[in-house]
């Protein structure tokens, strides 16, 4: 079965993690924006509402289905589909539930497959990469005690995954690290109501951030990605954000 999708005008995006809160808001911020297309998301299941949103914007989208997401299989099927591609983006990444997995299942998920991903683009010749993380990620943080979100454990996975796509990954990687993540169906209700109260006390780049505001900075970097690899936080995230408001 072959996944391959022509795009002559070398403006197409290709989305991993499309099922979750922030890859959902990528797909619409992708739709709204109209500059790249068309779009592809590579996914385990369909995900009809991003196709109907697509269809009534009059913008072309296509899924690519992955049903086992095993890494040989996802880099297969990126590459085919980036054919002609100008830039991937990922939202992969285990949501809620990260302290009850252990390390090495945490990284089959956010390492294994985001470098599979990202594998896949680079065969295919693809030249950016737009890539979510976590703010605080750290490839050289302790790899004991819990794996929850904001702990040691959870930094080192997200750090290890973005050496991973930087590694095998595109030339050019923009690395987006958002603290608190506000519109998450993984983030409590009470921490999104809370958190932006006291922000004023809060460093600005673990600041709380909105899926949309982190969906726009993503395709900011896509529909005009950057010359060399960088890492955004939230100042960069919010001001990247501005710039695609339409």
């Amino acid at each position: 079965m072959r996944y391959e999708i022509a795009m002559t005008n070398k403006r197409g995006a290709v989305v991993l993690g499309a099922s979750g809160s922030v890859g959902g808001a990528v797909i619409a911020a992708l739709v709204r924006d109209g500059t790249l297309g068309p779009i592809v998301s590579v996914v385990r299941r369909s995900q009809p509402e991003h196709v109907a949103l697509a269809r009534a914007a009059g913008v072309e989208l296509r899924e690519v289905l992955v049903p086992t997401m095993a890494p040989a299989e996802l880099a297969r099927a990126t590459r085919e589909a980036s054919a002609g591609a100008a830039v991937g983006l990922s939202a992969l990444g285990v949501g809620a539930g990260t302290g009850k997995l252990t390390i090495d299942e945490h990284r089959a998920i956010d390492v294994e497959l985001n470098a599979a991903f990202a594998r896949g683009l680079a065969a295919a010749g693809v030249k950016h990469l737009a890539f979510l993380s976590a703010a605080g990620a750290n490839p050289a943080a302790k790899t004991t005690g819990s794996g929850a979100a904001g702990m040691a454990r959870y930094a080192r996975v997200k750090g290890e995954a973005e050496e991973a796509v930087k590694r095998d990954g595109p030339p050019v990687v923009s690395i987006f690290r958002p603290g608190m993540i506000i519109g998450s169906q993984h983030t409590p209700w009470l921490l999104e109501k809370v958190l932006p109260v006291f922000s004023f006390a809060t460093p600005k780049k673990y600041r709380s951030i909105t899926v949309d505001t982190i969906a726009r900075a993503m395709v900011a970097t896509s529909r005009q990605p950057p010359a060399t690899s960088a890492v955004y936080h939230y100042p960069e995230m919010t001001q990247l954000a501005a710039g695609t408001t339409r």
